[in-house]
């Protein structure tokens, strides 16, 4: 078992190592933003970039939007091409401070508890 040094602990008192598994986890678990796009241009009338994008209220908006009105609909197409890239970005920033409190949670777990004193009259 590999004892580390009190310096070798980086911010929240993970260890490098973590922060590598929270970004490889990041990079496996975010959405593709080519298929964003490939849905935003084929599905974009139905919603379907936002769907993908774990977005279904306002996707359903879009199809409303789309069915009552076409040209507010058009515009949020227009608009939602310049906006995945954030949601992504947005998402990938939930998911690693989610991973990073799992992660500081483990550690202060494992964290030894301090010593007891005992006082002698």
């Amino acid at each position: 078992m590999r004892v580390e040094a009190p310096w070798q602990k980086g911010i929240n008192g993970m260890t490098p190592e973590q922060y590598m598994m929270i970004d490889t986890r990041v990079a496996a678990e975010s959405k593709s933003l080519g298929t964003a796009f490939l849905l935003w241009f084929f599905l974009g009338v139905f919603g379907g970039h936002r769907f993908y994008l774990g977005r279904p209220g306002t996707a359903l908006l879009m199809i409303l939007a789309w069915l009552m009105f076409a040209v507010p609909g058009f515009i949020w197409w227009v608009v939602d091409a310049f906006l995945m890239s954030g949601m992504i970005k947005s998402d990938n920033n939930k998911l690693r401070a989610r991973l990073q409190t799992e992660f500081s949670m483990m550690n202060s777990a494992r964290a030894p508890a301090p010593a007891a004193t005992v006082e002698t009259a």
